[in-house]
């Protein structure tokens, strides 16, 4: 029978809670997503900080059982058949958890697939172009004289916010009045480009009024303010 022992992560972040789902993580957009998710469904887990300072997920425990070595990922000694399932890809663990629950991914085709359709949109289009934003206005690329770089991923990312915020018009959240893991999925880049990108100049964030309000509700929820800051840095 597989135990969490058989996964090579285990060797360096042993769990002390071995009956209950292992997150590894860091508070990054991508890692939030899912202590987000988990806190709102309130399933036990113990979380793993992979500290990218000491490049912990290019370790060979890590990536010999996450192999693309990104966070966050996951095993769930309670997977499909009563096995353990080792996940990467954040978008991945979120349709995995909220299967699995029953929650935040609606059973109703009318509504699933929009859900879907929506993560894919963050996962394909906001994550990467944010974060590119990030990188050439505060990272490593902002010592780059030539800003063209920096323009060309600022101008998609306000085409996305436009396309977002037109589509928020009316709407409680991204899929109508349910909120689901797309918003899970959107929201955290979306915070991320004024708190942590010092981007709200470069997008002008006054243009989108909708995207703002739908943020700022649900910055609110008490699961969120608990996920924003798990795994502690």
């Amino acid at each position: 029978m597989s135990t969490l022992a058989n996964f090579s992560v285990t060797r360096k972040w042993p769990a002390k809670q071995p009956d209950v789902l292992q997150l590894y993580s860091l508070p990054t957009p991508n890692g939030v997503k899912v202590s987000i998710l988990l806190e709102e469904l309130g399933i036990p887990y113990e979380v793993h900080l992979v500290n990218f300072d000491s490049n912990d997920q290019l370790s060979p425990e890590f990536v010999g059982t996450f192999p693309n070595n990104k966070i966050p990922a996951i095993i769930d000694p309670n997977g499909p058949h009563g096995q353990p399932i080792a996940l990467f890809e954040s978008g991945a663990i979120m349709v995995y958890l909220a299967e699995k629950a029953g929650q935040f991914l609606p059973l109703d085709p009318a509504l699933r697939y929009p859900t879907l359709q929506w993560l894919m949109f963050q996962m394909g289009g906001i994550g990467p172009m944010f974060g590119q934003v990030g990188f050439f206005n505060i990272f490593g690329g902002k010592d780059y004289e030539d800003k063209r770089p920096l323009m060309r991923y600022v101008a998609e990312s306000k085409r996305l916010l436009g396309v977002l915020d037109k589509h928020l018009q009316g709407k409680d959240w991204v899929v109508g009045s349910d909120y689901t893991i797309a918003d899970m999925a959107i929201l955290p880049w979306v915070r991320n480009m004024i708190v942590r990108y010092d981007a709200e100049a470069l997008i002008g964030w006054g243009q989108y009024p909708e995207v703002s309000r739908v943020l700022s509700q649900w910055l609110q929820r008490p699961a969120v303010q608990r996920g924003l800051l798990i795994p502690a840095r």
